[in-house]
């Protein structure tokens, strides 16, 4: 079986002044891990692979300072053109066209610098006159409303203020307190809108009363938060050419609003190419000032260490010598020479490499968790596993074509709907073998007629023709159960295949890593795996065959069960640790007899968990046979019917069996040989940022 990426540490002393070049060429060949701080030099004193006998640079590697480091002088030019994207509406991209970008980006030389300058004072220059006309604008809205507010006051305020048994006040008030504000006053005072309430945050009133309850009128308005207004005593209103005029210094105001964001708009067409290549070198230049105040150095040279695939070493390191011309001194550990990962410290990167259709099921893998380095990769599996039991699961021609049809358009980037693009390969598994379990069941979008003659094309070839190749409804007759019973039958015998495969994978696993007591012994060792074989084979054999139990029966399966019970204590006896006996003999019972009920009942749950399997393509028979019944009874609205019933299936159903099939991936199959996780591999490289 196929195992995890081979992977190398590699050491690398870089001079100061190749430093920048060597950051830059591994952050764009995306294969290099750099080891943590923590984990940094420690491996074994003699390495594999020496490409320099330089003693002074093998002197270096061991005895490296850290020196005081500087700041990202690059981060804040970097901000100030992300800034000005966003100012002038240019979007950052990302994905495919974010990393040719950064691939294509220009070594930041003093006419990219410059050009950078000069862009950002036009961008801050333009920003300015917009910021400006913004405001000319607002104060423009502000008087105009001010000035309609009074324009229909047409008597002096001097002339109201006079009247002996009033008193006044204009000014403003929040407009959602005005209602309450007539409430509480509407008796004792008079209250007039000057101003259109349904346009303006705050109203702008007169209110009148009496002389004597003035005072009481300034302590109710100031509790409703009324600002007064300084009036003009022979303030009468607004004049018309007073109004007009400053409609036209609005007028005047949203044009050169208008202007600006045309002027801002062109200049984003014709800057735009500009602007995201200087942002692309400067944010690798940022990332590789980042990078170098994190590594290790003296006033010469910077130690880089890090993680490379075996298969890519080579090529890099050759390549880097070019780069550098010859000036990098390389020295390459395997696993088991750094002390780090021999002592558990640290865990090795785990690669998992694969074509484009097993590769798009990695995520299934990854979001569980990493396998860990030197183990089994079970992508390929789950890749069939998936793939088999969704079209099991979600037998239908038609539907499935449209899951094919789907994934091909989506891999052509005819569709793109969000990021899912990568796992097109997984549409088109799946459409293909629910388009397969469709045939065999002769369903095509819900329809028992139309695949009929094809069904009875193939059977004919084996004997008398069928209607259904598989039929999974149930009808009258004793046959016809017991071809359904045979189906959830068929079933559980996929889930036994699919547990036993994940219980070899385990104890290929432990052997692999060299826990040899673990593979022999344990729930998924190989004592388990005899229990669950030997206990399937014994019940087919009374069931199919009537044969009575034997006394060797209960021996085998008694013995099975002692070593799974006792796996810890069992372990540490084969593997050499002491004590055997742990936690004491009394211990080591209880916690056999734990043992033995979560085998049985574990081993029990997971092979009756693969009945859904059956359950499922059942309900999806009947859900296709009720579709089909609805579109013979709606008569001319069927296509509707048809149509919006297969919808709701493909995209309902099709997400709730995706679900249960990634549960069954990870509870019964994952959980034979994922008792602990590894660390991915996740390579240095540079992001549009």
């Amino acid at each position: 079986m196929a195992r995890t990426t081979p992977m190398r540490l590699v050491e690398l002393m870089v001079l100061k002044d190749d430093v920048n070049t060597v950051i830059s060429f591994l952050g764009k060949r995306r294969n290099f891990q750099f080891q943590s701080k923590a984990d940094a030099g420690s491996v074994l004193p003699s390495p594999s692979q020496d490409k320099t006998d330089d003693s002074e640079n093998q002197e270096k590697a061991q005895t490296i300072e850290v020196v005081e480091k500087k700041g990202n002088e690059y981060a804040d030019t970097l901000a100030a053109l992300k800034s000005a994207c966003q100012f002038l509406g240019v979007s950052i991209p990302s994905g495919n066209e974010a990393e040719k970008l950064i691939f294509e980006a220009k070594e930041l030389d003093e006419k990219t610098k410059e050009n950078a300058k000069n862009i950002l004072s036009s961008v801050d220059s333009l920003k300015t006159r917009v910021d400006e006309a913004a405001e000319n604008l607002r104060r423009a809205k502000e008087a105009s409303e001010e000035a309609h507010s009074f324009a229909n006051l047409k008597v002096s305020f001097e002339e109201l203020d006079h009247i002996s048994f009033l008193s006044l006040r204009i000014g403003r008030i929040d407009i959602e307190k005005l209602p309450l504000l007539k409430s509480e006053l509407g008796g004792r005072c008079v209250i007039v809108s000057l101003s259109d309430e349904s346009v303006a945050a705050q109203s702008k009133i007169l209110v009148a009363s009496s002389k004597r309850a003035r005072f009481s009128l300034d302590s109710e308005l100031k509790k409703f938060g009324f600002t007064n207004l300084e009036i003009p005593r022979d303030f009468k209103g607004v004049p018309d050419d007073v109004l007009e005029s400053l409609k036209k210094q609005l007028l005047e105001a949203e044009k050169s609003i208008a202007f600006l964001d045309e002027e801002k708009n062109n200049f984003a067409r014709s800057h735009e190419k500009m602007l995201l290549e200087l942002m692309a070198s400067f944010s690798v230049k940022s990332q590789i000032e980042e990078t170098k105040n994190a590594l290790e150095s003296t006033k010469l040279v910077y130690r880089i260490t890090g993680w490379l695939p075996e298969s890519e070493c080579n090529e890099t390191l050759l390549d880097l010598d070019k780069i550098t011309g010859n000036r990098v001194a390389v020295r390459v550990y395997k696993p088991h020479e750094v002390l780090s990962v021999i002592s558990g410290k640290e865990k090795v990167p785990v690669q998992l490499k694969h074509g484009k259709i097993v590769g798009a099921f990695e995520r299934l893998i990854l979001s569980y968790g990493s396998p860990i380095y030197g183990s089994i990769d079970p992508t390929p599996l789950v890749a069939i596993f998936f793939t088999i039991l969704f079209g099991i699961m979600f037998g239908d021609a038609g539907q499935g074509l449209v899951f094919l049809l789907l994934g091909i358009l989506m891999a052509k980037n005819v569709v793109k709907v969000g990021g899912w693009g990568k796992f097109a390969p997984i549409f088109i598994a799946i459409g293909i073998s629910s388009t397969i379990m469709g045939i065999l069941t002769g369903e095509f979008f819900g329809n028992e007629e139309i695949l009929r003659p094809l069904s009875r094309a193939i059977t004919s070839l084996f004997g008398s023709p069928r209607d259904q190749i598989l039929h999974l409804m149930p009808n009258e007759g004793k046959k016809s159960v017991l071809n359904m019973f045979l189906f959830f039958g068929f079933t559980v015998a996929v889930g036994f295949f699919i547990n036993s495969i994940g219980i070899i994978v385990n104890i290929a696993n432990q052997f692999a890593l060299g826990r040899t007591g673990k593979a022999i012994f344990g729930k998924t060792g190989i004592s388990g795996a005899a229990f669950f074989w030997y206990v399937v084979v014994f019940a087919l054999r009374i069931a199919l065959f009537s044969h009575a139990p034997a006394l060797y029966d209960w021996v085998i399966i008694a013995l099975t069960l002692f070593c799974t019970a006792f796996s810890e204590p069992l372990s540490r006896l084969v593997s050499g640790e002491r004590p055997v006996l742990e936690n004491g003999l009394g211990g080591a019972v209880i916690e056999g007899v734990v043992e033995v009920l979560e085998t049985v009942i574990s081993y029990l749950s997971s092979s009756i968990s693969f009945i859904r399997v059956g359950a499922f393509a059942l309900a999806h028979a009947v859900l296709g046979l009720i579709i089909s019944t609805l579109t013979e009874l709606a008569g001319v609205g069927g296509i509707a019917v048809l149509l919006v019933g297969n919808g709701i299936v493909v995209v309902l159903e099709g997400m709730i069996v995706a679900i249960q099939v990634i549960r069954l991936q990870y509870y019964e199959f994952f959980s034979k040989f994922f008792n602990e996780t590894g660390r991915e591999f996740k390579p240095f490289a540079f992001e549009f940022k």
